[in-house]
C-alpha cells in the first residue's frame, strides 16, 4: 500500500510541475509569485489548501479531478496564486468569513476565466460565465471586496450561495488565519502584487485583458488605513485631569505613611500628557453625488472611534462643517452629549455641486478669529469630485473618498488621499 501511495505521489508531483510549467509558459508576469508558493503533498486532506508559501494538496484527490479534466491542476495552481497575490487570505479573520471565503473563490475564478488560459475550460465555466456576468451589471467590477459587498448588502440567501459555491469552490480556506510561521508576510505579498501589477501592464499590451485581474490587484495593494488611524493623526499632546500612576513613586509614598501616620511624602500627579483628540474640523461634502446612506456610514463610523472614553478630552473642540459649492453649517462639537446629539438629530444640508474652497476660506476665517488654539488638521469627506484650493494650508489635510473599487480621484501634493470602505469592520 505504501508503495502505491508513492507512485500516486510522484505522478501527483509531476502533474503539479506541469501546472506550474504552463502558467510561466502563458503568463511569464507571474514568474516571481509563482516561486514563492511551494507544493506540498499532504495525504487525507481530501482536496487543495494554501497557507503564507505552500500549496497543500492531496495527491490522490487531485489525480482523481485531473482525469476528469486535465484542465484542472492548471486551474487550482492559479486559484490559489491568484487568492494570494489578490491579498484575499490576510484578511480572512477581519470580515464575515463565509460570506469572504466565497467572494475570494469568486474573484480569483474572474480573473482566470477573462484571461482566456489555453488548455480547455472546465464543464462549469459556461454557467460560472454567466452568474459572473450577471453580478458584474449590478457592482461593475468583480473583486473580492465588491462581491463581498454584495453578499451581504444584497442579502444573497443560503441557498443562492450554496448554489455559488458550487460553482466557484476551488480550495478549502481554513488555514487562512493569521500565523506567526508564515515565511513570506502580508507586506511581502503585497510587494509581490505590485510587481505583478506592473508586469501585467507590459504583458497585456496587444492581448485580451483580464478586467477582474486588474482590479483585484488594484485591490491588493491599495493603501489600506483605517479611519481610527487617521484620527490618532489629529491627536495632539496635551494635559489630561488624571492620576498618572506611570510618573508616580509608590516607595516615598508608603514610607511617608508609615513614618508621619496618614501623611504621605508625595502625592500622585493629577495629570498625564496624552495623545487624544482636540482640535479639528470634519469637513462632509453634501453635494448631491455624495449624500445619504454613504454620509451616514461616514458618520456612523467617527461616531464609533470618538464616543470611546479614551479619544476624549475633558473639553474638546471640533468643528463639523457641511459644505457643497458654499458653507451650509456649522456644528462645533466640545463634549460627547453634543456628538451624541449632532448624530441623533443633525439633518444634511447642500446637495448642490461641489467646491472645496469654501470650507478652506471659512476655517481660515475661524483661525483669524481665535476659534483654534492648535489646529491639528482637516478631515474632508468627500466623492471627491470638485474644485480644490491652490494653495496649501498651514494645517494637515485629508481628503477621504468612499472605496468604489478604483483608485479614486487625484488630490493636490500637500493633501493625502485615503480611500474608506463602507464599514471599517468589512471589506
Amino acid at each position: 500500500m505504501s508503495e502505491q501511495y508513492d507512485q500516486i505521489r510522484l505522478l501527483a508531483e509531476k502533474v503539479m510541475g506541469l501546472a506550474r510549467d504552463s502558467i510561466l509558459v502563458n503568463m511569464r508576469f507571474l514568474d516571481t509569485a509563482l516561486s514563492s508558493l511551494k507544493p506540498i503533498p499532504q495525504r487525507g486532506i481530501g482536496g487543495f489548501a494554501s497557507q503564507g508559501t505552500a500549496i497543500y494538496y492531496d495527491p490522490v484527490f487531485l489525480l482523481k479531478k485531473y482525469k476528469e479534466e486535465p484542465a484542472f491542476a492548471v486551474r487550482m495552481y492559479l486559484h490559489i496564486l491568484f487568492h494570494m497575490i489578490f491579498y484575499h487570505s490576510f484578511r480572512f479573520d477581519k470580515v464575515d468569513s463565509e460570506a469572504w471565503s466565497l467572494a475570494a473563490d469568486m474573484a480569483a475564478e474572474a480573473a482566470v476565466l477573462e484571461l482566456g488560459l489555453a488548455g480547455g475550460p472546465l464543464a462549469r465555466d459556461e454557467e460560472a460565465g454567466r452568474k459572473l456576468a450577471y453580478i458584474k451589471e449590478e457592482i461593475h467590477s468583480l473583486t473580492a471586496e465588491k462581491i463581498y459587498r454584495y453578499l451581504r448588502n444584497f442579502q444573497v440567501g443560503e441557498r443562492e450561495r450554496a448554489e455559488l459555491g458550487r460553482l466557484f469552490f476551488m480550495d478549502s480556506h481554513r488555514l487562512w488565519t493569521p500565523s506567526q510561521e508564515l515565511t513570506i508576510s502580508a507586506e511581502q505579498w503585497k510587494k509581490l502584487s505590485e510587481r505583478i501589477q506592473a508586469d501585467l501592464k507590459s504583458f497585456s499590451a496587444g492581448k485580451s485583458k483580464s478586467e477582474s485581474m486588474e482590479k483585484s490587484l488594484l485591490e491588493a495593494v491599495k493603501d489600506r488605513r483605517s479611519y481610527a488611524e487617521l484620527l490618532r493623526k489629529f491627536m495632539v499632546m496635551n494635559e489630561d485631569m488624571q492620576v498618572n500612576d506611570e510618573e508616580f513613586d509608590y516607595i516615598y509614598y508608603t514610607y511617608g505613611l508609615s513614618q508621619y501616620g496618614n501623611m504621605p511624602l508625595v502625592e500622585p500627579l493629577e495629570y498625564k500628557d496624552s495623545r487624544k483628540v482636540r482640535e479639528f474640523v470634519i469637513a462632509i461634502d453634501t453635494s448631491a453625488s455624495c449624500r445619504g446612506e454613504v454620509v451616514r456610514s461616514f458618520l456612523k463610523e467617527t461616531y464609533g472611534i470618538l464616543s470611546g472614553e479614551e479619544n476624549f478630552f475633558r473639553k474638546m473642540n471640533v468643528h463639523i462643517i457641511q459644505c457643497d459649492h458654499q458653507v451650509q453649517r456649522d456644528t462645533r462639537i466640545t463634549s460627547r452629549d453634543d456628538l451624541d446629539f449632532f448624530l441623533s438629530h443633525e439633518k444634511l444640508t447642500g446637495f448642490g455641486s461641489t467646491d472645496f474652497r469654501p470650507v478652506f476660506a471659512y476655517v481660515d476665517e475661524l483661525i483669524r478669529a481665535g476659534e483654534f488654539e492648535n489646529l491639528k488638521g482637516m478631515l474632508y469627506f468627500t466623492d471627491g469630485y470638485g474644485i480644490y484650493p491652490k494653495a496649501m494650508p498651514p494645517y494637515q489635510v485629508m481628503f477621504v473618498f468612499p472605496d468604489n473599487g478604483d483608485e479614486g480621484p487625484q488630490v493636490p501634493p500637500w493633501a493625502v488621499k485615503v480611500l474608506m470602505e463602507a464599514s471599517d469592520s468589512e471589506a
